[in-house]
């Protein structure tokens, strides 16, 4: 078998004799071969394969004919101590318990997210569900002493899957001998199913005031665990401008948002729609009473 040829020596010194080879198989190294400086015996290039017939296969111990830049697989069995004697036992214990450390620290992984709920399965809806028609299930009986009318038309939706169910009304409100809506009224009810909307509903809410300029935010004690009303008045005492009031609750994972809203122009009919403060009494009054009526 023919030897790599070897880098060529300078002129004033002697020709090196070949290295002999050990006598003992190489030790373990973190090189590609048992001996980094040289490729292990046999040839360089791939073995040709007839065809119909099996490629040749190396002997024990060798590499497989081909690239001798290849490396062997890095991994294999894990080896396991000896049942018995003492020689080589510590290294075999230490190997073995590593495994096993592994195997307990996924396992008790998988179960901490299996009783965190990472799933998202425990949904805190607090016995709550959402109507198919939120015009007819949602209680706004303050409004009708000022607003006699009834809406023949309301919008709604609803939504029903398997992250949040919604339920939606928006409704015209008038005044007696009103021909056009003399203010509105929405309501919304979600029941997020899969993730917690609290830190996201008290940063909105609270914080109202910061990203919409002059509306006013006040907290609400007594509804749900949390609850905020924003307001503005535009009108100043005239006859043109907005009054704006809305009331969200959260309960648990379920939120319920309450809005009025009333436009004055000198178009309008009605030049004395009601203060803010009323309104905002009506909304907590029907806000509290939609959810209790929504409560299983």
């Amino acid at each position: 078998m023919s030897t790599p040829p070897q880098s060529p020596q300078p002129a004033d010194q002697p020709p090196q004799q070949p290295a002999q080879q050990p006598t003992v198989p190489p030790q373990p190294t973190a090189y590609p071969y048992p001996n980094p400086q040289s490729p292990p015996p046999g040839n360089f290039y791939a073995q040709p394969t007839l065809v119909g017939q099996p490629a040749a296969q190396p002997l024990p111990g060798q590499l497989p004919p081909g690239n001798p830049y290849a490396q062997a697989p890095q991994y294999g069995p894990v080896p396991v101590p000896p049942a018995g004697g003492s020689g080589g036992g510590g290294a075999g214990k230490a190997v073995l318990w590593a495994v096993v450390g592994a195997v307990v620290a996924s396992a008790a992984w998988a179960g901490g997210v299996f009783l965190l709920g990472g799933k998202g399965d425990s949904a805190d809806l607090r016995g709550y569900s959402a109507p198919g028609n939120m015009c007819s299930s949602a209680d706004y009986a303050s409004f009708k002493d000022e607003y006699t009318q009834d809406d023949s038309s309301p919008t709604r939706t609803a939504l029903k899957d398997k992250a949040l169910d919604e339920s939606y009304c928006s409704l015209s409100l008038k005044k007696p001998g009103s021909t056009y809506a003399d203010a509105y009224l929405s309501m919304q009810l979600d029941l997020h199913k899969k993730t917690d909307p609290g830190p996201e509903f008290t940063a909105n809410w609270k914080n109202y005031g910061d990203s919409h300029k002059d509306y006013d935010v006040d907290p609400v004690k007594g509804i749900g665990d949390e609850a905020y009303l924003v307001s503005q008045d535009t009108t100043g005492g005239s006859s043109s401008g907005s009054r704006y009031a809305t009331l969200a609750v959260r309960d648990g994972w379920v939120t319920y948002t309450m809005s009025y809203s009333a436009y004055l122009s000198s178009y309008d009919k009605d030049k004395d729609p009601p203060a803010i403060t009323e309104v905002s009494d009506w909304l907590k009054t029907d806000a509290k009473a939609t959810l209790g009526q929504l409560k299983g």
